[in-house]
């Protein structure tokens, strides 16, 4: 058990809603868990109330446990771009606001270079007419985010469902990536 553990590495992204952010990592091999929470902020502990009136400096994020020796921080990287829009700097899709922003949040010297190559790649896609917005900072204080928003997409996946179709997340992502549901 022990060597399985230090393979255990931690990445933090900010995505918009983190509702959406758990479902596309939680099905990977190699994914310990994942965390709906609150990073980047100046508050210690917020609750979902203050970092929805955009006042702690928090974002809506996850942060993912996983198991390097079985997925690579690449590939974490490659499912997180295919989540959000890059090109937006105020919100994602419905959700507008500060708390909504993106960002990769590096918890070593390692995840920062991999996430400054891969916006290059992105970058030299071709697949966005605008700028790649989306920053990379360092990791900050994750606070979990309430009981009630960990695992949504299982609690209620009617909503869950309802909520990724309605807010045009499903759309952007089938229009610049293809299938929604693959990995």
């Amino acid at each position: 058990m022990g060597s399985e553990i230090e393979n255990y590495k931690k990445a933090t992204f900010a995505g918009g809603c983190f509702w959406c952010l758990v479902k596309p990592f939680d099905q990977w091999p190699g994914v310990i868990s994942v965390v709906s929470g609150y990073t980047g902020g100046h508050v210690e502990n917020p609750t979902y109330k203050q970092v929805c009136e955009g006042t702690t400096g928090h974002v809506e994020a996850v942060q993912i446990t996983y198991d390097s020796s079985i997925l690579s921080y690449e590939t974490i990287l490659d499912v997180f771009w295919h989540q959000i829009d890059p090109t937006d700097a105020d919100g994602q899709f419905c959700d507008r606001g500060s708390s909504y922003r993106t960002a990769v949040y590096y918890h070593d010297e390692e995840q920062k270079q991999l996430a400054l190559l891969s916006i290059e790649a992105l970058v030299k896609s071709g697949r966005f007419n605008k700028p790649i917005v989306t920053p990379v900072l360092p990791a900050m204080p994750f606070y979990p985010a309430e009981e009630y928003h960990q695992d949504f997409y299982k609690k209620d996946p009617n909503h869950y469902h309802a909520y990724r179709s309605e807010s045009g997340r499903d759309d952007f992502i089938v229009t610049v990536w293809g299938d929604v549901n693959k990995k």
